[in-house]
């Protein structure tokens, strides 16, 4: 009996590795292996998942303002203020809410807006930058928290660069008495160009001229909760 049940156990490995063999054999006949007619999609993979460094992100040319202000979109600059009417008014009143009343804030002292307790951080700034000027107004609603760290600003920001250039047309048409600065061509972007002097933009000031004087009392904008004002 012992026998019998070796000669089984042999007879089902044997039986196994037989099969295994012609199935190796025979598969490949019926169900052959060609490569694709033409290759998959390629899947682009960020080099920082596969350890390496993405390429950076070209760095922001600064505007040259006599430029590009008398081009810029007032209308459009003040729509984009539409979501800081909740911290700011605008108005010649200059009336403070959440954040200073911000009428004829460009080209007044940082810090200095009647009435508005600001941060330590921004009093400090004050001490250092007499004038919020059009260059450090652009950096400040990119983004207060990064460029002024303290301030009681807490809004994102805006990152669209001519976005901010918009805004900023629509601030100085507000009561503003900084003047906007002869073009220099040599500063501007490549494929911009300076208006002629004494041209009016649409929803513009004239070329070179001091912004006409605002907008109705119910006009209102903001750069967040601490701007730029007086």
């Amino acid at each position: 009996m012992a026998d019998l049940s070796t000669n089984k156990v042999l007879g089902a490995i044997l039986g196994a590795a037989l099969l295994t063999v012609g199935l190796g054999v025979i598969v490949p006949e019926f169900f052959p292996l060609e490569p694709p007619a033409k290759d998959g999609f390629k899947v682009e993979v960020p080099p920082d998942l596969l350890g390496g460094t993405a390429a950076p992100a070209a760095a922001e040319v600064p505007p040259d303002w006599g430029t590009v202000l008398p081009k810029a979109d007032i209308a459009a600059g003040q729509a984009a203020t539409a979501v800081c009417q909740a911290c700011h008014n605008f108005s010649p009143a200059g009336t403070n809410m959440i954040g200073p009343g911000l009428y004829g804030v460009v080209g007044r002292a940082p810090g200095s807006h009647p009435g508005f307790a600001y941060s330590s951080a921004m009093t400090d700034f004050a001490k250092k930058e007499p004038v919020w000027d059009y260059e450090h107004i652009y950096e400040f609603i990119k983004g207060p928290q990064a460029y002024l760290p303290g301030t009681k600003m807490t809004f994102a920001g805006l990152k669209d660069q001519q976005t901010r250039i918009n805004v900023i047309a629509y601030l100085h048409s507000l009561g503003s008495n900084l003047p906007i600065p002869k073009p220099n061509p040599a500063k501007a972007p490549a494929g911009t160009t300076a208006a002629p002097a004494g041209a009016t933009p649409a929803n513009g000031p004239p070329t070179g001229g001091v912004a006409p004087t605002p907008t109705p009392a119910s006009a209102q904008a903001h750069t967040g909760a601490e701007p730029p004002a007086k």
